[in-house]
């Protein structure tokens, strides 16, 4: 039997993180009632009855995918006590980082996926919904998990379980994540595509395969969404207001999603906002409401598609001024409509500023040498760009950004070992 080295077992060396994580949750747990972690445990509540969402008379949309509620089942079954799944996203963010140093060691040095490893484990994004009940860690998660199959997937001589565990995560991911799950089918396209031009290559077979089972795992959920809206592919009816708020043509608006007027606002919105926000937003906005809260359900997120294009079409500099705000949200948490600045802000710009300049560097390398990349990054670079693309366009938030991190690292680490001979000698040294 192959003796284990303990000061190299990840378990061990990030077992400290995981005791911070608990100290944090029990110390900033909420109660269960904060944004929409009411929903996502009334979902669970509902398929322990057998039903899925939208089947209830209490909801009349498809808000979210059933993935984050399945893993809530267990706990509302047995009535556990709200901070139990609190410490579960502990629990699973020590995986993540775990599963961040198993990802990179495969090709960069063992210092180096220590760094890597505690730079995930103390990103201090993640910690804003650690003590939550929201599906960003457990995604966070997925992430680093789906990752690993796939690098698994493409590196070793034997692939077959990794290749039907990296479909099932990045299926679970999409109902976990609706966005997800049209980022999986862009990637199918491609896939296939690539695939038929050239079928003797063995990557993308897997490739496509990998897709195929990510399709079909979430295709229980699609052909209920089917029965529901008579839609193909409808992960969720709330892209159209997602959309609405992202294309805002109001000179003082940047994109940033609103409850609709007349919705309840959660109580650390009305806190972070200024004190007459509602009623501005209510003026500017009556008109299209007026005419939105006409439909229900899918009727209605087609309303919401329809005044965004209206805007789109009438207003496409302040669509992309938007756009530029959403990138500014994704990695600053800045700038938001009617939001009162806050100190806060400061620590995010060393945070994801370093990441972006590293970014930066790593893009030239990246491009000239593409295929010198081995495939499973590329693949997740990919599902990464994406994302990110569709986030964008959108109203997007730094939690959207923060759920790519773990892939953009890996990347970032790959290409600095592979790709980029930095010199930090003296001046004048070859001279």
């Amino acid at each position: 039997m192959k003796k284990i080295n303990k000061t190299k077992n990840p378990f061990l060396i990030f077992l400290p993180f995981l005791v911070l994580y608990i100290v944090y949750v029990v110390i900033c747990h909420t109660n269960g009632g904060y944004g929409d972690e009411s929903r996502y445990l009334i979902y669970s509540r509902y398929m322990i009855d057998g039903h899925l969402p939208y089947t209830n008379l209490d909801f009349d949309h498809l808000g979210n995918g059933p993935g984050y509620s399945i893993l809530l089942m267990p706990f509302t079954y047995f009535h556990l006590p709200i901070i139990v799944i609190h410490l579960l996203n502990a629990l699973l963010y020590y995986f993540s980082v775990i599963l961040v140093f198993k990802n990179s060691i495969t090709f960069i040095s063992f210092k180096r996926a220590i760094s890597l490893s505690i730079f995930w484990a103390c990103y201090a994004n993640s910690f804003n919904y650690m003590g939550k009940i929201l599906p960003e860690i457990f995604s966070s998660f997925l992430i680093c998990l789906l990752m690993f199959s796939v690098i698994n997937a493409f590196t070793t001589e034997k692939p077959q379980k990794y290749i039907y565990l990296s479909g099932f995560v990045f299926g679970f991911l999409a109902l976990t994540k609706p966005v997800f799950g049209y980022v999986m089918l862009c990637m199918l396209i491609f896939s296939f595509i690539f695939w038929v031009l050239k079928r003797d290559i063995k990557v993308r077979r897997m490739t496509l395969l990998i897709l195929i089972i990510a399709l079909a795992t979430t295709t229980p959920y699609l052909v209920h969404s089917y029965k529901e809206t008579g839609r193909f592919f409808y992960w969720s009816s709330l892209g159209g207001n997602n959309l609405y708020w992202a294309t805002e043509p109001d000179e003082f608006e940047y994109g940033s999603w609103f409850p609709a007027p007349g919705m309840p606002v959660d109580p650390a919105t009305e806190q972070t906002h200024l004190p007459n926000f509602k009623e501005q937003v209510r003026a500017k906005h009556a008109k299209d409401f007026e005419e939105i809260n006409k439909y229900k359900g899918t009727a209605q997120d087609d309303a919401y598609k329809r005044m965004a294009i209206k805007n789109i079409s009438e207003h496409p500099a302040k669509f992309l001024q938007n756009c530029m705000s959403n990138i500014g949200r994704l990695l600053f948490n800045f700038p938001y409509s009617y939001k009162i600045q806050s100190p806060y802000t400061l620590l995010r710009l060393p945070l994801n500023g370093i990441i972006v300049v590293f970014a930066l560097i790593c893009l030239i390398p990246t491009l000239k040498n593409w295929k010198k990349i081995i495939f499973p990054i590329r693949f997740m670079i990919l599902l990464a760009l994406i994302y990110l693309g569709g986030s964008i366009l959108g109203s997007a938030e730094t939690r959207m950004f923060t759920l790519v991190v773990p892939i953009i690292l890996i990347w970032i680490a790959f290409v600095l070992q592979h790709c980029v001979r930095i010199n930090l000698g003296k001046w004048g040294d070859e001279l």
